[in-house]
């Protein structure tokens, strides 16, 4: 189960990264030409979120009930503190990618609260550009393996 959720966690990054450059791109173009927001931006932003929480969701079976490195980790934290990889697995890639969450997350009912569309753009642009500059610091980048999961 565990490399079944870890392959499901890997590429479904690689569409939550899609479409938060398809969002991002499309409140930008929004915010500068005036456009209305319309059903295909609500819709292009919810499948962004529903991606999103499907990677969360995924993301924390792997931490709390299938990863041996969390799993390991918890057992004894003070000692999972002291070695870098560790330490990234068990408290700093899932600390900010929930915080990443959150902000979208809140973007996305600020965004629905608002009835002025080129205000949905900025705030779009804004919350889910933090969202998005917080996922890329994590992602494990220098690990090339488990960039491509086959």
């Amino acid at each position: 189960m565990y490399e079944i959720l870890l392959f499901a966690h890997s590429w479904v990054r690689w569409i939550t990264l899609i479409l938060f450059i398809v969002v991002l791109f499309n409140s930008v173009m929004g915010m500068g030409g005036g456009k209305e927001y319309l059903k295909k931006d609500k819709i292009l932003a919810s499948s962004l979120m529903g991606t999103l929480h499907l990677q969360l969701l995924v993301g924390l079976l792997l931490y709390f009930v299938f990863s041996p490195i969390t799993t390991t980790a918890m057992e004894n934290m003070k000692m999972a503190m002291k070695v870098g990889a560790v330490r990234y697995w068990a408290v700093e890639h899932i600390s900010i990618m929930i915080v990443a969450v959150v902000v979208a997350q809140i973007g996305s009912i600020r965004v629905k609260k608002t009835s002025v569309d080129k205000k949905k753009f900025k705030l779009q642009a804004i919350f889910f550009g933090i969202a998005l500059i917080l996922i890329l610091s994590r992602i494990p980048w220098s690990e090339s393996a488990r960039l491509f999961r086959f």
